[in-house]
């Protein structure tokens, strides 16, 4: 149980983005035609326009993807204290946050480009912590 505390941080911070991801997931999944109304008027103005279900579904899988990472990497933490996983999922979530971002500064929506860039400082000090430990 010594290894659980020495990953309380990382592994808090993995249950977050595993939460956040997932639900986002989900809402994409339950309510594809929804996201892509309001994504169309979005990106209206950029040359994402016209490729908006493909885009969506981009950022779904690479969201399932990091999810599934993340989870692994809990498991492996908790279970066998190895941080592999645990630190690819960060990453994967930095890159999800970085696609994520390029899209808000693209539609020039700087409020939800900063609302990324709290969740993105939070994935940073995450895999700061788990590459220094």
């Amino acid at each position: 149980m010594d290894h659980f505390m020495t990953y309380i941080v990382t592994i808090t911070i993995l249950l977050f983005f595993f939460i956040t991801y997932f639900q986002s997931a989900i809402d994409k999944i339950t309510d594809w035609k929804g996201n892509v109304v309001w994504l169309k008027e979005h990106f209206a103005k950029t040359f994402l326009r016209n490729m908006i279900p493909l885009a969506l579904g981009i950022v779904l899988f690479i969201e399932f993807i990091t999810v599934i990472i993340c989870c692994i990497g809990l498991y492996d933490l908790i279970i066998n204290n190895q941080s592999g996983f645990a630190t690819y999922g960060l990453f994967f979530s930095c890159l999800t946050l970085l696609l994520l971002l390029f899209g808000q500064r693209l539609a020039k929506d700087y409020q939800g480009a900063l609302t990324i860039t709290c969740y993105f400082i939070v994935s940073i000090f995450g895999l700061y912590v788990i590459t220094t430990t």
